[in-house]
Formats: C-alpha cells, structure tokens, sequence
C-alpha cells in the first residue's frame, strides 16, 4: 500500500494553486480587455494590472513570483499608456474629423 507522502502533497497543491492563479489571472486579463480604455491614464492602469497579473502567474512557475509580477506592472503600464493615448488621439480625430 503506497501513501502520498506530506512533501508530494504540498506539491500537488502548489502546483493546483498556481494553475488557479493562472486561470483567474486570465479571466481577469480578458475582462479588462474587453472594457478597453480611453486615455493614457487608463491604458496605463489597466496595463499595470494586466501585465502584474501575467507576471505574477509566470513568476510563480519560475519560482520568483514578486519579480515577475513587479516586472510585468511596468511593462504593461508602458504598453497600456501608449495604448490608450492613441485610442484618445483616434477619438480626437473621428471628433473633430480630421
């Protein structure tokens, strides 16, 4: 008769809490996606968010979660603020159509 021994188990349950982490990581990513953004100040936190969760979940399988999730904040708030300040300019054009 063969046992789970404690180390086994407590791996077994990291390795369920991550793929958790993940998939709400994603859902939220889509979520906020989906609401979009109108300015650089939104892109930028919607970014920072976006992109701490996706660095989170990597981090964790990488055994440096903080690391991951600090980077992926940064990036992501770049990103996210360029992407908002051209939505805002799109806007701005079809407004005024230029």
């Amino acid at each position: 008769m063969t046992h789970a021994t404690p180390s086994s188990t407590t791996a077994s349950r990291t390795t369920i809490a991550r793929r958790r982490a993940i998939i709400s990581a994603g859902a939220l990513a889509a979520a906020m996606l989906a609401s979009g953004c109108n300015n650089a100040g939104e892109g930028a936190l919607s970014g920072a968010a976006i992109g701490a969760l996706g660095g989170l979940a990597i981090g964790s399988m990488t055994g440096s979660a903080g690391t991951g999730a600090a980077i992926g904040a940064i990036s992501g708030a770049a990103v996210g603020g360029v992407i908002g300040d051209q939505n805002q300019r799109a806007d701005r054009r079809q407004l005024h159509n230029w």
